[in-house]
């Protein structure tokens, strides 16, 4: 039987799924930095100054605070659909991973099959092109 694209990926970097859950853990945990990019979000939003509602808008963008879940990751090594950030939580925690391996870092699409650009009007004009 064949295994999903990131269950190959983790049995090929001997990568325990355990310590995807714990790194990410330590990964996305709100830290006081995220709380004080929030806080200047919400004060700016408050004040009638324009100038610091666009400062706040290019602020750097906080953790999530969510990090992935036994259920996230048992849906992707079963090649469920999971959402985007899911995945990018994913890949964020592998990449650690695989730094503290001193390994390479890998790209979203190693670990998954990603949808071609343009969805299915693309797929469509495609196979219009190959048969006529």
């Amino acid at each position: 039987m064949m295994g999903t694209k990131i269950e190959d990926f983790l049995k090929d970097k001997k990568i325990d799924p355990r310590r995807i859950l714990a790194t990410s853990v330590k990964i996305e945990r709100l830290q006081p930095e995220d709380r004080a990019i929030r806080l200047t979000k919400r004060l700016a939003r408050s004040s009638e100054d324009a100038a610091k509602k666009k400062d706040a808008a290019g602020a750097k963008k906080p953790r999530s605070g969510r990090p992935v879940t036994d259920r996230t990751l048992s849906a992707a090594l079963h090649g469920k659909p999971i959402s985007g950030p899911a995945k990018t939580r994913l890949l964020r925690a592998v990449n650690r991973i695989l730094e503290q391996k001193k390994q390479e870092k890998v790209e979203l699409s190693a670990l998954f099959d990603l949808p071609k650009k343009g969805g299915a009007a693309a797929e469509a004009a495609e196979a219009a092109e190959a048969a006529g």
